[in-house]
């Protein structure tokens, strides 16, 4: 290996950056979230092979047409599910001002928005325990699917297979980026970032919040709009 070669390969190991001269954390990051969504994207692939081979499939405006405290009687279609595709958005337009207040040095702006970002993944994770539960007491769970299909024909059970599980794994990953975050603010009030003089695991958290919630689009249109 030549003195040149050694020296630039010197300087971007010592530096911190990848041969892509990008930052080695964010790096291992995208590598992570692009595996993730090759997973995310064979879960939606398989369940609309199914889907779209079916004859029949439930209709989403009779399933999700229920939120907490409803009237007797009453019939919401998709908003409770709305309500938590926009507190899931909103936590992502905190997020962003969380990274942005990183870079500007602001721990302030960091703690303030880090809470409002777990708040708002805590709502949404609350939204889908209530609605979890309020299909399993009609008797929907893995193996079992109380619902007709749209043209009034018995639905199999690979609607409530697929949904429970796609759902159940997003859900996974917006429990873990609650947990993220939350070591992040707890980081960021012991000075943590300060002391290094950056925020840059701060802006690493906010990558995979913003996947978690890109996905979410993905998952709502399968389920909920089609």
């Amino acid at each position: 290996m030549s003195t040149t070669t050694v020296s630039a390969t010197t300087k971007w190991w010592s530096g911190g950056k990848s041969p892509f001269n990008v930052e080695y954390g964010k790096l291992m990051m995208w590598y992570f979230l692009m595996s993730d969504a090759f997973t995310f994207g064979a879960f939606l692939i398989s369940y609309g092979t199914i889907r779209f081979s079916s004859t029949g499939w439930p209709d989403p405006n009779k399933v999700f047409s229920s939120y907490p405290f409803m009237p007797e009687g009453a019939h919401a279609p998709l908003v409770f599910v709305s309500i938590m595709t926009f507190i899931l958005i909103l936590s992502s337009v905190t997020m962003v001002l969380a990274v942005h207040g990183g870079h500007q040095m602001n721990k302030k702006v960091v703690v303030t928005n880090l809470i409002l970002t777990i708040l708002g993944g805590l709502a949404f994770l609350s939204c889908q325990a209530w609605e979890w539960t309020h299909l399993h007491h009609e008797g929907a769970w893995w193996g079992s699917n109380p619902f007709l299909n749209a043209d009034g024909t018995q639905s199999s059970t690979n609607f409530t297979n697929y949904f429970f599980t796609i759902t159940g794994f997003h859900g996974f990953h917006v429990f873990s980026g609650v947990i993220i975050n939350i070591v992040m603010l707890i980081m960021t009030l012991n000075n943590v970032f300060e002391k290094r003089g950056h925020y840059l695991m701060i802006e690493k958290a906010g990558l995979y919040w913003h996947f978690v919630d890109l996905v979410w689009v993905f998952v709502f249109t399968c389920f909920y709009l089609i």
